[in-house]
Formats: C-alpha cells, structure tokens, sequence
C-alpha cells in the first residue's frame, strides 16, 4: 500500500478539477482527499494500492480537459489507512 501528497499548479481551480479527480479516484479504487488551496493550487492525498496511486498521480499530472497543469510535486507519506473513499475536502 503507498500514500502520497500531491500539490498540483497551473489552471486547475474553476474547471473541476476536483469534481473530476473524485470521479478517477473512485474509479481507480484509490481514497483520500482533493483540495483548493489558497494560492490556486490544488492538494490531493492518495492512498491505495502502488499502481492505482500511480495511475491517479499519473491523472493528476494531465488534469481534467479544462485545466492546464504547469506541475506536480509529490511526497511520499507513511501508508495510513484512515480514508474509506475518496472526496472533495475543505
């Protein structure tokens, strides 16, 4: 099992980015959580099996349609298991 952060920058606010990482997300069978951040990035917690985190993270680099996405910074985090699916936090 694998957790990762990822910080998500460009044009990614206003264009559901969030609403459409949900959907991958769930998808994928991945949990955790999307946010706005308040600089206009976007945070994502994933956790999940290796390759479905990887497949999101994968996601996250290309974004939804709309989006533009200029880079994503990860981080590796201790596996925690506390998520039981994968929403829009605030």
């Amino acid at each position: 099992m694998r957790r990762v952060r990822a910080r998500v920058r460009g044009r990614v606010q206003g264009v559901g980015f969030r609403w459409s990482a949900v959907e991958t997300a769930r998808a994928l069978g991945v949990r955790g959580y999307v946010r706005n951040l308040p600089d206009g990035d976007v945070e994502a917690v994933v956790e999940g099996e290796a390759a479905a985190v990887e497949q999101m993270l994968d996601w996250l680099r290309r974004g939804p349609r709309h989006a533009r996405v200029a880079g994503v910074t990860t981080a590796e985090e201790p596996y925690a298991g506390e998520f039981t699916d994968f929403s829009v936090a605030r």
